[in-house]
């Protein structure tokens, strides 16, 4: 049996984040969908595993359950610390929790499915509001991203020198979800080519939405 119980969706980024995660750090993990568009994640028994109904959730092998992908990627970095998804310095951990951040805290939380679905309910938009919405706030943090990505020293083959981590799990993630509102890469080519350099790596191939079971 599995250390680890990963409830998520094929499509969400943020479950997506953990299972780069897990697959970085060749974790076994049992793998249990929640089809968000269906509301599985508003079903009582999984809002009996976690509350705020939302994916991912990782359920550890004593019954503890942690949420945020950010804090069980952070969790699981710590606990298999081969190989790091932090820098060993201060400054570079630093660097790296702000590239990852900038996608995790100010592009996802206003893009996520329950955000386009109120859109949607409460102020009537369409689907080209939608996706305009969508563009707009991955352009607005995309922006700035590849402009710190482009002009540091620190930037290698990926967001911070020559191994993967956090900040590439968050960038790749975000990536997945933006092809489906056809957000243009071309602008961002620092972003576009640390993804390929990304995508070429095993982990991020077998995590990737296309490859889950509950994939359509």
């Amino acid at each position: 049996m599995s250390e680890f119980v990963l409830h998520n969706y094929y499509r969400s980024s943020t479950s997506y984040r953990a299972r780069i995660a897990l697959e970085m750090k060749g974790l076994s993990y049992s793998y249990v969908p929640h089809h968000l568009r269906h509301g599985d994640h508003l079903e009582p028994a999984y809002l009996a595993v976690n509350p705020q109904g939302l994916v991912p959730a990782l359920v550890l092998g004593d019954g503890t359950l942690l949420t945020q992908s950010l804090a069980i990627i952070e969790y699981l970095d710590e606990i298999q610390p081969e190989p790091p998804l932090l820098p060993g310095d201060a400054l570079g951990r630093a660097r790296v929790r702000m590239l990852a951040q900038m996608i995790a805290c100010d592009i996802h939380p206003v893009n996520n499915l329950r955000v386009l679905t109120s859109l949607r309910t409460l102020f009537g938009a369409g689907d080209q509001d939608i996706t305009n919405w969508f563009r707009h706030w991955v352009n607005e943090g995309f922006r700035p991203l590849e402009k710190l990505l482009a002009s540091s020293p620190q930037t290698g083959t990926f967001c911070h020198g020559e191994t993967p981590g956090l900040a590439d799990i968050c960038l790749v993630a975000q990536i997945a979800s933006n092809a489906r509102f056809g957000v243009d890469l071309a602008p961002y080519p620092t972003i576009a080519r640390i993804n390929a350099a990304c995508m070429a790596l095993p982990a991020f191939q077998k995590a990737a939405p296309e490859k889950q079971i509950d994939a359509e």
